[in-house]
């Protein structure tokens, strides 16, 4: 997708990305749910408090209409250097994440995936529409609109309520 085509989606579900073996998914497959789009690594100090809060927070919501859609991205201290396949191992075994890990991407720069592109564009951060580290974490609404961004350090469960709320559960 050309930057201009990124420029004109309208929402998250107007993007198709690669899983973590290399298919195509097309994301209007999550219409009608709410979403956590997570740039992960596993070796970054905030990996395990993240890892072990996303999967909380998928087992308690997924049934609800969450899902978490990570995306492995190693430009930051070069923490996700693994290939796809141990990236997957990884953060299943370690971490029981039951929700999609898709193909390792860049978020920045000129080779960021038009996803990343998007989200930025939608909600640029503290530091304008760069990705600062690992874990930023987007909240996306069952229309696929960007409702908020987080930063690295905003833990997952402290954003428990916004999900709710997108959700509709009191």
């Amino acid at each position: 997708m050309s930057t201009e085509a990124s420029q004109a989606a309208r929402s998250v579900h107007d993007f198709t990305v690669k899983d973590a073996a290399e298919n195509d998914v097309d994301l209007s497959i999550y219409k009608g749910k709410v979403l956590l789009i997570v740039n992960v690594a596993s070796q970054c100090g905030l990996t395990n408090s993240n890892y072990t809060e996303m999967s909380e927070l998928y087992e308690k919501y997924k049934d609800k209409g969450l899902e978490i859609l990570a995306f492995p991205c190693n430009q930051f201290g070069a923490e996700e250097p693994g290939s796809n396949e141990e990236i997957v191992e990884f953060a299943c075994t370690r971490f029981k994440a039951e929700y999609p890990i898709f193909d390792k991407i860049d978020v920045n720069g000129e080779n960021a995936a038009p996803i990343y592109k998007f989200l930025k564009s939608s909600k640029g951060g503290l530091f304008g529409d760069k990705i600062k580290w690992n874990f930023t974490k987007f909240l996306v609404d069952k229309e696929g609109k960007v409702v908020d961004r987080y930063a690295p350090t905003t833990s997952p469960l402290s954003i428990e309520k916004d999900i709710k709320r997108l959700l509709g559960i009191s």
